[in-house]
């Protein structure tokens, strides 16, 4: 039945779908927000995006930048509780923009998002992980009281899966292609309360290497974005949140940490062709505070 119905190549389902989103991105005149220009230098290429979960999300933030250069995209969602959340905000790009759950935690999920990617599209040439998550109360306290389990799900969900996802896009990625990931600065330097999410994060940074690694013969590029805080969802989960952002506010040689926007901004060029050479890379965007010694 699949191929009476889809007779074409199935890109051009894509590309049908995707009219409507170009309309509204000409309505905009190319700019994707806060007085960043967008040009259309990821024209023809196909996106995946993982861990858009509210428009606060730095996912959200990078999906709307490689839009509005001109990728189109395919969503995943985290559970029916973040669905209807998702939809609305993927509908700024067309009706039917592809949006199916995965649960990033789970093989079968993994396996049953790519088989419906497969059936969208013939290839991909990005795909975006913006994915972590620890208990609440391990990102609380001593990381000395992490228990066995909070640290285990920590490193599945925010660093293993990276691995799984790549494994599953590399196979697609048939011009070659660019793999992002996000983590922060609490991966190489003690960030109080990050406890078990900054050891997840320097596994997720140590993977991105071995994975750009055994991935650049295939030409496909695995690099990090180290953002400095940003007030997402994630981030309002960790104790002393606000304090953080007063102290790079206070610290980073721009007086600030950066804007979502930016971060866009970064995850255009690593996702270009600007970026051929770079790879197995963790980009600091932070106002420059990763440099400084005190």
């Amino acid at each position: 039945m699949t191929a009476e119905v889809r007779p074409m190549k199935r890109s051009a389902v894509i590309d049908r779908r995707y009219r409507k989103m170009a309309k509204i991105l000409r309505a905009r005149k190319g700019w994707y927000g806060d007085g960043v220009m967008a040009e259309q230098i990821l024209a023809g290429k196909v996106g995946l995006v993982f861990g858009v979960a509210n428009k606060r999300s730095i996912a959200w933030a990078i999906a709307k930048a490689w839009a509005a250069a001109g990728a189109k995209l395919i969503f995943n969602y985290q559970g029916e509780r973040l669905k209807e959340n998702v939809e609305e905000l993927v509908s700024e790009f067309g009706e039917g923009t592809p949006l199916w759950p995965c649960d990033v935690s789970s093989d079968a999920d993994i396996a049953e998002f790519f088989s419906k990617v497969r059936g969208e599209t013939d290839r991909v040439d990005l795909m975006l992980h913006s994915v972590a998550f620890a208990p609440k109360e391990a990102l609380e306290g001593d990381f000395v009281s992490t228990t066995r389990e909070a640290f285990r799900t920590a490193h599945d969900i925010s660093a293993y899966s990276l691995v799984a996802l790549a494994r599953e896009t590399a196979p697609l990625m048939t011009n070659g292609g660019s793999i992002v990931a996000m983590t922060y600065y609490g991966a190489e330097k003690v960030v109080p309360h990050y406890n078990v999410m900054g050891v997840a994060k320097a596994s997720l940074e140590a993977s991105t290497r071995y994975l750009a690694y055994d991935l650049g013969s295939k030409k496909i590029r695995v690099n990090c974005i180290s953002a400095g805080p940003v007030n997402t969802l994630a981030a309002r989960g960790i104790a002393g949140f606000s304090a953080m952002l007063k102290h790079y506010q206070e610290h980073a040689p721009l007086k600030r940490s950066c804007e979502p926007a930016e971060l866009g901004g970064v995850g255009v060029f690593l996702a270009s062709d600007g970026a051929a050479s770079i790879t197995g890379q963790v980009i600091y965007v932070d106002g420059g505070y990763q440099i400084m010694g005190m």
